[in-house]
């Protein structure tokens, strides 16, 4: 019996201290592209929330280059998702001995890599 060979390594970040709102919006133009022009977009994107994406992304293909030995321009973001962390509370000293919180959002991200040079591989030769 052949073994259906594995084609998917992800990296995920947790308690990353950005709104998930505002990584949902950079996590939606990097889905579905390959890896060099996710770079390019991370890179030049102007938003807070660019750099531990691109983080993540980097994490993720060498996670792919380790496991599954492939190289990066096979490398296409097949899933990418966003889900919502923590809040941490802090509270903030006021006028006439008041105090008002301050709410810290997170979140939790996840990106999935596969390797497209593998996939038609096994288009080539099926399972049984």
């Amino acid at each position: 019996m052949l073994k259906k060979k594995k084609t998917e390594v992800y990296a995920s970040g947790e308690h990353i201290s950005i709104s998930d709102d505002k990584a949902r919006r950079i996590i939606d133009q990097i889905r579905g592209r390959s890896y060099e022009e996710t770079l390019m977009i991370l890179e030049l994107m102007s938003y807070r929330a660019c750099y531990p994406i691109l983080k993540l992304v980097y994490s993720a293909a060498s996670n792919a280059q380790c496991i599954l030995g492939s190289d990066e321009a096979n490398l296409v973001i097949s899933k990418a998702e966003v889900n919502k962390g923590t809040t941490r509370k802090k509270f903030q000293t006021r006028a006439r001995g008041r105090s008002s919180a301050i709410k810290k959002a997170a979140c939790h991200i996840t990106i999935v890599v596969k390797d497209i040079s593998l996939d038609e591989y096994e288009d080539m030769y099926p399972v049984k």
